[in-house]
């Protein structure tokens, strides 16, 4: 699952964290990736925004914190049901843009071994070919199985993000995600390695209550790794 949640607020409105992790909970996903996690101007909530999130929503937790101000921080995170064999941050930041960057996780499933890469690329044409080159280089041929989920800015149907990203990874999730009330684009997406290992793909229409874009929920057959 993936879903940039605004920082928890509806368009026009109220930041609601708590309303954000049931619309999450009620698909019970084994890993989700949450983009424009906020915790700034919370200073008189008891725990930050990455804090929240992380509670009950899964065991294992990842975070790329891209602005840290004396207010809080904000940024992306991973979440996991299935323990994390190691994680790390890639800058994928162009000069004078917004800083930006990857979580690169490799998963512990039970149907294997599963490479995880999540992104928030920035709104720039330039920008996001950059970075869309740069995840690419992150994808493992050693891996069995592989995703790229994410909210990409990319609204153009043939655009560079999409010719990059699926020579590396050959599977794509088509759903519209955005604005949530009317949407027209598929900003977030998912991407998988090998074929066949997505096997069905929805977004939740109850993710306009917290967000300005739709989740977009898929399922993966592992299985697909041994038959491949």
């Amino acid at each position: 699952m993936t879903w940039n949640i605004h920082g928890g607020a509806p368009w026009g409105g109220r930041r609601n964290l708590a309303r954000v992790k049931e619309i999450v909970a009620a698909h019970d996903p084994d890993v989700v990736a949450l983009q424009e996690v906020d915790s700034r101007r919370s200073a008189v909530e008891a725990t930050s925004a990455f804090e929240e999130l992380a509670e009950g929503l899964g065991t294992y937790a990842a975070h790329a914190k891209t602005i840290i101000a004396p207010d809080g921080e904000f940024g992306h995170m991973l979440i996991s049901r299935f323990p994390f064999t190691g994680t790390s941050a890639h800058d994928i930041s162009i000069a004078g843009r917004e800083r930006r960057a990857v979580i690169d996780a490799l998963i512990e499933t039970p149907g294997g071994r599963l490479h995880v890469v999540a992104a928030h690329f920035g709104l720039g044409f330039a920008e996001r070919r950059h970075q869309a080159s740069l995840a690419a280089e992150l994808t493992r041929a050693d891996a069995a199985a592989s995703i790229m989920l994410g909210d990409f800015n990319e609204w153009q149907w043939r655009g560079a993000v999409r010719r990059v990203l699926l020579k590396a990874l050959p599977e794509r999730t088509p759903e519209r995600t955005f604005p949530a009330h009317l949407p027209l684009l598929s900003l977030d997406r998912i991407y998988g390695r090998p074929a066949g290992l997505i096997v069905k793909s929805f977004v939740d229409p109850a993710g306009r209550l917290a967000s300005d874009h739709l989740p977009l929920i898929a399922d993966l057959d592992l299985g697909a790794v041994a038959r491949t």
